[in-house]
Parts: structure tokens; C-alpha cells; sequence
């Protein structure tokens, strides 16, 4: 009775002895760590060995489950050992099966550097721009294009034009079919003044690109440096057809008045106008084209829209200062060189402008002074040695004027006026044969004026060449008769006077017709040009006729006074706007003028 009670007590006691016995010695669990706390440890011997209950079949009880052999428990682990190494193996499998990430594809070795050259040039850091390229160089054995073509254009900002141009070409043999690197090429050659080989590779280069406007409008700047200038005028056409651009109408409109027409080159820049309203450049040349034309109304109206949008605008002040200098109003004029002179206090023409202020305020010193800061800054404008040479001939420095006046007609030799001032300078200077013959040069230039005639007259009635001197009056007669009939002039009261008293003289005094001198002193002292050659250039700004440059009669001494010379000056605002030429002369004074630079 006893026995079954402790069969039941020997099935709980062996529960834990038979379970750490099969699993311990299940060669399949070898893999799995023993706990080193149980290692040593032996289950507690309820029973002596005599009464150890025999059990066909070990079983565990598991708490909450049903029992399970140890065959079961033998195979569960063997499970436990597929499953785990199922887990094990998954993420090598799973690794397996993504798709792997492509590597990033590498620049090729001749490009890699790229990035950083062209970082280093558009920061304009030059110098560690020429080290990457080197080393770039260095590396790719001269290969590299890019690097090749920065180091060509650090090479022509440095002034260095032919190593840049070799480069270029280099670019242009490494990738022929670049329409870019012609372009360069091109480039490089119009610097160096070969245009005609310019020309050529910009051929070469639109056979490329046929669509590209820069190379029409080269191709056009090229030719106009050829004086090829309806080529030009083609290309330049095209290069707009293609695209539109400012520079482009610029152009374009410098070939008309290099032709001297100059309603077509207002034609051009009113359409560039309307194409770009806000472009102060174009507002500017335009007005100053209106105030070649004397059309003061439309010429204040662009220059007053250049100051609008840019009140700093210093072409635009200077040229309003001009047209204050022209109609007589000097320390307007002087106020408004102020404002330019604080933008660009190296300006020939301000200081040009400058000068002829003070002439026209009769401070002669201060206007030699500044006529010869202008000159001392454009030594080859003849406009400012034009001005400096009536000055001179003005204070009755005659050997000073022959000067600069020599030196005007070496740079503008087709100028009627500057032989007369020059005859008046020789006449002064006692030399009445090259005084001849500055006057017959100024007759044949300026077919006109007949002021040159009547100091020609002066001179050989002074001479006793009475016959010359009745032909140079005749001749003078007539020219005043056509400016007359072309328009209403009013002629200048002491040159009627002159006129007068040497065909009195001449005995031929009655024939002459002139109209009533003008009383008014500001429109008395103002001229403007009529010969032709002069009238390409108009003044940006003008002066009163106050100089004291003496004509050839005044070494003489045979008539009262003598004629002086006369400049291409605008007509006071209270005439029409209309450009009508005017003559006038004084005694002892000469007409100075300011002209557009």
C-alpha cells in the first residue's frame, strides 16, 4: 500500500534527475553551453539504490503541460537545433537577396580637378587656380581640356595674349568639333589685331554652330576693324535675327556714324531704345545725337530718362552740363562739372568743358590751365588742342597757338577752320606766304564760311593785292547770299561792319546786301559751324566769342579792325530747334568752342 505512494513520490523526485540526464547526454545538444551553476551539482538521492523504481520509459513533466518522453525531447531539441540555425543563416540569406547598392561611378582621372578650378577662377583666386591646374597637368600628362582652357583665359586677363591663344589652340586640337574653343581662338587673334585671321576661324567655327549670335556679331565687329563696313552691317543683322542684344544695336549703330549718316544711326538706336528702355548707354548716345542734330527738346528728354534711371550717370550730366554751356549759362554749366568731376576726376572732356567755361567768363589762365589737364590726359584729342590754340590766340601768345594748331591739323587735317586760325597765327608772326597759303587750304576745305574769304580779303588788301582781295570779297558775296536764301540768318554786327568798310575800300561796297545786325549780346557772341567736314562733330558744349585772336589785318594796321575766327557752336535756344549754320565774327575776338569727346 505504501509502495504506490512512494511510486508517485519517486515520480516527482526524478523528474529533474532524468531530464538533466537526457538532455546532458544528447550528443545532438553538444553545441549549447552547460551552466557552469549546475555543472557539479547531482540531484538529491531520495531512495536507496534497492528501492530505485524501474521505469520502461523516462518521462519530464513539464509544468502546465502534458508529459514528454525523452524521445520527444531528444527530437525537440534537434528541432531547437535546425531552427536556430535557420535563424543563423537568415540574414546571410536575406543579404543574399537585397539588391545591392550600385558604387558610385567615378570621374574619369582628367576631369576630377574640374570642380576646383572652376571654384577657384569665378572667386577670381588666380594664383591657387594656376596651382591646381598645374598639378592637374601634371597628372594627366597635358591632357586636360578644361584645365588647358581656364589657364588660356587667366593668361589673357593677365595681358598675356599669345601664350593664351597657343593654349586655346591646344583645346581646339584636343576637341576639334567645339564651337567654343574657335571661338576663343577667334578671340585671342582680334586682340592681337590679326582680324583677317579672325575672320577665318570664325567661319570655321559657325560651321559648328549655326545658331550662335556671338559669333555673327565678332564676325561683324571684325569686319568693321576692316573697314568692311556692309559686311558688318550683315552680320550684325544676322547676329539680331538670332538673338537681340545691346551691344549688338551699339554696334551696329557706330557703322552708321562712322559713315556720317547720321538718321539712320538714330533710327538704329530708337529701336534698340524700345528693345531695352532702361539701358542708360543708349538713352545717352541717343540724346547726344539729338543734340548734334540741335534738337535740344527730344535731347533733353533721353538725357533727363538716363539721369532717371541713374542719377550718377556721368555722360548724361556731362552732356546737360554741355547744353547749359552752349546757351551761355557757365556757372550752371560749372555746378553740374562739379557732380562729374567727383565720378571721374580723369575725364579729358570734363576737363576740356571745364576750360572753355572759364574762356567763356574771360579767366583765360584758369582756362589754359585746364585745357592742359585735358591734353596732359588725351594728348591726341585735336579738339582740345583746337581750343588751346584759340586761347592762345586769344592772349596774342601766336607763337603758342601756331603750336597746338599745328598739332590739330596733324590729327584732323580735312578741318577748314583750323587752316584759317592757323593763317591768323602766321599772319601775326609775320610770315604772310605760308599765311597764303593756310588760307587757300581753308578755302578749299570749307566751301561755306565766308569768314575764311573775308580774312583772305583782309589779308591781301593788307598786302596790296587788291585784285586777290576783290575776288576773295566777291567769292564771300556769294556765300552769304546762299546762306541767305537757305536760311534766316542774322550775321554778327561787327563782321557786317568789316565787310562793309572793305568794300568800301574796294570800291564795291553798294553790291553787298546784308541783314540788320542783332542787338541781343548773348545771340551776338554765338555761332555755329558750316562746313561740312565740322559738322560731323558737335560740341558738347560751347562758349561766348570772347577770344582776342587777331586777324590778319590787324598787323597792318590799314583798316580799323580786322576779322577773327570763327567755330562750330550751337545757336541760342531761342532760335527754332531746327540746325541752321550761322557766321559771325568780331574784331578783336575769336569764337571758341567745346565739341562732343
Amino acid at each position: 500500500m505504501g509502495l504506490p505512494r512512494m511510486k508517485r513520490t519517486a515520480r516527482h523526485s526524478f523528474t529533474g534527475s532524468i531530464t538533466a540526464t537526457s538532455v546532458e547526454r544528447d550528443p545532438t545538444l553538444s553545441r549549447f553551453p552547460e551552466n557552469p551553476l549546475k555543472r557539479d551539482v547531482q540531484p538529491p538521492d531520495l531512495f536507496p539504490s534497492p528501492l530505485r523504481p524501474l521505469l520502461p520509459f523516462p518521462f519530464v513533466w513539464l509544468s502546465g503541460r502534458r508529459p514528454i518522453s525523452g524521445r520527444e525531447v531528444v527530437g525537440g531539441a534537434k528541432m531547437a537545433e535546425e531552427t536556430l540555425a535557420m535563424r543563423t543563416q537568415f540574414p546571410a540569406s536575406a543579404e543574399s537577396q537585397k539588391p545591392r547598392l550600385k558604387k558610385a561611378q567615378e570621374f574619369p582621372i582628367l576631369e576630377k580637378q574640374n570642380w576646383l578650378i572652376h571654384l577657384h577662377y569665378i572667386r577670381k583666386d588666380y594664383e591657387a587656380c594656376k596651382a591646381v591646374i598645374k598639378e592637374q597637368l601634371q597628372e594627366t600628362q597635358g591632357l586636360c581640356e578644361y584645365a588647358i582652357y581656364v589657364q588660356a583665359l587667366i593668361f589673357r586677363l593677365e595681358g598675356n595674349i599669345q601664350e593664351s591663344l597657343e593654349l586655346f589652340q591646344t583645346c581646339a586640337v584636343l576637341s576639334p568639333q567645339c564651337a567654343d574653343n574657335l571661338k576663343q581662338v577667334a578671340r585671342s587673334l582680334f586682340l592681337l589685331g590679326k582680324h583677317k585671321a579672325a575672320i577665318e576661324v570664325y567661319n570655321e567655327a559657325a560651321k559648328l554652330n549655326q545658331t550662335d549670335w556671338e559669333i555673327c556679331h565678332n564676325l561683324g565687329v571684325c569686319y568693321i576693324y576692316l573697314k568692311q563696313f556692309k559686311k558688318a552691317q550683315e552680320q550684325l543683322h544676322n547676329a539680331l535675327h538670332l538673338n537681340r542684344h545691346d551691344l549688338t544695336y551699339i554696334m551696329l549703330g557706330k557703322i552708321h556714324l562712322l559713315e556720317g549718316d547720321l538718321d539712320k544711326a538714330i533710327e538704329i538706336y530708337k529701336k534698340a531704345v524700345e528693345f531695352s528702355p532702361e539701358n542708360t548707354e543708349l538713352l545717352t548716345t541717343l540724346g547726344l545725337l539729338y543734340l548734334q542734330l540741335g534738337i535740344y527738346q527730344k535731347a533733353f528728354e533721353h538725357l533727363g530718362n538716363a539721369l532717371t534711371y541713374d542719377p550718377t550717370n556721368y555722360k548724361a550730366i556731362l552732356a546737360a552740363g554741355s547744353m547749359m554751356q552752349t546757351h551761355g549759362d557757365f556757372d550752371v554749366a560749372l555746378t553740374k562739372y562739379r557732380v562729374v568731376a567727383c565720378a571721374v576726376p580723369e575725364s579729358p572732356p570734363l576737363w576740356n568743358n571745364i576750360g572753355m567755361c572759364f574762356f567763356g567768363k574771360k579767366k583765360y589762365v584758369a582756362a589754359i590751365s585746364c585745357l592742359k589737364r585735358a591734353n596732359y590726359l588725351a594728348p591726341f584729342d585735336w579738339k582740345i588742342l583746337y581750343n588751346l590754340g584759340l586761347v592762345h590766340l586769344t592772349m596774342q601768345q601766336y607763337a603758342s597757338a601756331f603750336h597746338f594748331l599745328s598739332a590739330a591739323i596733324n590729327f584732323q587735317p580735312k578741318m577748314g577752320e583750323l587752316y584759317m586760325l592757323l593763317a591768323v597765327a602766321l599772319t601775326n608772326l609775320e610770315d604772310p606766304e605760308n599765311a597764303k597759303r593756310a588760307y587757300a587750304e581753308a578755302i578749299r576745305l570749307d566751301k561755306c564760311n565766308p569768314l575764311v574769304n573775308l580774312n583772305y580779303a583782309v589779308l591781301l588788301y593788307n598786302q596790296g593785292e587788291k585784285q586777290g582781295a576783290l575776288a576773295q570779297y566777291q567769292e564771300m558775296e556769294k556765300k552769304v547770299h546762299l546762306l541767305q536764301d537757305s536760311s534766316s540768318l542774322e550775321f554778327d554786327a561787327e563782321m557786317v561792319d568789316m565787310a562793309q568798310k572793305l568794300g568800301a575800300a574796294l570800291q564795291v561796297g553798294e553790291a553787298l546786301v546784308w541783314t540788320k545786325p542783332v542787338k541781343d549780346t548773348k545771340s551776338k557772341h554765338r555761332t555755329t559751324s558750316t562746313s561740312k567736314a565740322a559738322s560731323l562733330q558737335q560740341p558738347l558744349g560751347s562758349n561766348q566769342a570772347l577770344g582776342q585772336a587777331m586777324s590778319s589785318a590787324a598787323a597792318y594796321g590799314k583798316l580799323p579792325s580786322g576779322a577773327g575766327g570763327t567755330s562750330h557752336l550751337t545757336k541760342p535756344p531761342s532760335l527754332p530747334l531746327e540746325p541752321q549754320p550761322t557766321v559771325e565774327a568780331h574784331p578783336n575776338e575769336a569764337s571758341a568752342q567745346i565739341r562732343e569727346k
